[in-house]
């Protein structure tokens, strides 16, 4: 079984991925590190030399190699979900989470990291959260696609204990997945 963690940049998927791997017995596998492992480059080099296009395909060839992997909780990008049908892919070949989150909670979790970001390295400090909602709105529509949508907010960010059950009960009888 897969479970591939979905949603906007900052919303925690390695963080929450990593946890939950530990917490549920499984491998936990970072996307964004597999396609910088295969092109031995960063992502923001990838953007920066090769555009977001040519990301986008070896986002999708890491993606398919995730078929390899049993038992793995696999943390995607924040555009993965968006290209070539991904998420419908996801769905089919696994569990798919999205992890939903304020605006105001993505900006303050990536307001130290905002120049290593290449969609974010351009904006102010003031522009960030109104880039956050445009694009968290623009995405909605393949986010909103996964099989289990959580809600995140200050109260609950780092209480995954509902997670963990809707998880268990979807892995426990896979003819709901």
């Amino acid at each position: 079984m897969r479970v591939f963690l979905i949603g906007f940049m900052g919303s925690g998927k390695s963080y929450i991925g990593k946890g939950l791997a530990t917490l549920l017995k499984m491998e936990y596998c970072d996307l964004d590190l597999k396609i910088e492992e295969k092109a031995t480059l960063s992502i923001s080099k990838i953007f920066e030399q090769f555009g977001q296009e040519h990301f986008r395909l070896l986002e999708q060839a890491a993606l398919h190699d995730t078929l390899m992997l049993e038992d793995t909780i696999i943390s995607t990008g924040g555009g993965a979900p968006c290209f070539f049908d991904n998420v419908s892919w996801m769905n089919r070949e696994g569990l798919t989470i999205y992890l939903d989150t304020p605006a105001e909670l993505l900006a303050a979790r990536l307001r130290s990291e905002m120049e290593h970001r290449p969609l974010l390295a351009h904006l102010s400090q003031d522009e960030l959260v109104q880039f956050i909602e445009e694009k968290v709105e623009s995405r909605r529509h393949f986010y909103e696609q996964a099989q289990i949508i959580w809600f995140q907010n200050h109260e609950n960010q780092s209480d995954w204990s509902s997670l963990i059950e809707k998880i268990q009960a979807r892995l426990s009888d896979p003819g709901k997945i």
